[in-house]
């Protein structure tokens, strides 16, 4: 995303109904309460959209403070009892209606974000992080297109994603700092400037490397490889699943074809190869594909750690 989007979506509109609620509060009941309904709504639907990783995880909480203390402040102060029922203006008949609009937009979409956090009707693989010691959040991790990307791969009609279904309920992992920061500076070119950059990356299973690439190199952030999109990779099989662990570091990759490994076993680093935007893991379970298109098997549920992560959720690392 670019960063006038950013400024706009996560900074400027939150920003924008929280100065209305604060500075402009409707002066009926029924006004203030569809305002204050509608702004809460939207918090929750945005905080649950929006990929927080660029701007830290925990600013949906701050927007959350300030609202809940307006809404405090305006109750004990205006004595809201006393005001009329009902607009007694045109300007507030049209903030009343805003306020619906913004009601039933966010109340469908902020819907749809908590579907997505339910566990798919699939056979779930679970696995412990693959991933060593450190803080983790989930870019694109759900069971709806909203929060994760990855679920366009689903669509049969579309030849061209045919070959990537495996992939359809895939995780992406980004590390964060302590106080949330993903990076080094805002969006840096050099990836080796990313918090994941360089994380270890382990064998959540027993199994056999069925697939693997070491030579693809680390592209500058926001430039993609989109010929060579899994980047440096290893395929795992373990069992009758199929994990793959892609956009690892070149040159980082410890195993090869055929090799049998055990969990906790280093497989590389995270780097930035292939069709990545930013130093990331990308992580998913599928059947087997065949050797054409071994990324084409049905899609299969991922529970890390007991837990199916979705957009925003954070995670810690495991000490291996």
């Amino acid at each position: 995303m670019t960063t006038p989007a950013i400024l706009l979506i996560q900074l400027a509109l939150p920003l924008i109904l929280l100065t209305g609620l604060v500075l402009f509060p409707a002066a009926s009941r029924v006004g203030y309460t569809l305002q204050a309904l509608g702004t809460a709504l939207f918090l929750f639907a945005h905080a649950r959209i929006v990929m927080w990783i660029v701007l830290p995880w925990w600013l949906p909480w701050a927007y959350g403070a300030i609202w809940a203390l307006a809404v405090a402040v305006h109750v004990i102060r205006r004595n809201l009892g006393r005001a009329p029922m009902w607009p007694t203006r045109i300007s507030g008949w049209t903030g009343l209606v805003f306020a619906l609009l913004l009601i039933a937009t966010s109340s469908w979409y902020g819907r749809l974000a908590v579907i997505g956090g339910a566990l798919p009707p699939l056979e779930v693989v679970d696995m412990p992080i693959p991933l060593g010691p450190g803080r983790y959040i989930v870019a694109h991790g759900g069971s709806h297109l909203l929060i994760n990307g990855h679920m366009m791969t689903l669509d049969p009609a579309i030849e061209r994603f045919r070959n990537w279904r495996g992939q359809s309920y895939a995780l992406d992992l980004v590390a964060v700092d302590r106080f949330g920061r993903h990076s080094d500076g805002w969006q840096p070119e050099d990836p080796a400037r990313y918090a994941i950059f360089g994380k270890r990356v382990h064998a959540p299973c027993a199994g056999e490397v069925i697939g693997v690439e070491n030579s693809r190199r680390d592209m500058p952030v926001p430039e993609m490889d989109r010929i060579n999109l899994l980047g440096n990779h290893v395929l795992l099989r373990c069992e009758e699943a199929v994990l793959l662990l892609a956009h690892l570091r070149q040159g980082s990759v410890r195993v090869e074809l055929g090799q049998r490994v055990e969990p906790g076993v280093l497989l590389g680093e995270v780097g930035n190869s292939g069709n990545s935007a930013e130093p990331h893991l990308h992580l998913h379970a599928q059947r087997p594909g065949g050797r054409a298109a071994p990324i084409a098997g049905e899609p299969l549920a991922l529970r890390v750690e007991g837990r199916y992560l979705r957009r925003n959720d954070r995670i810690t690392g495991r000490d291996w």
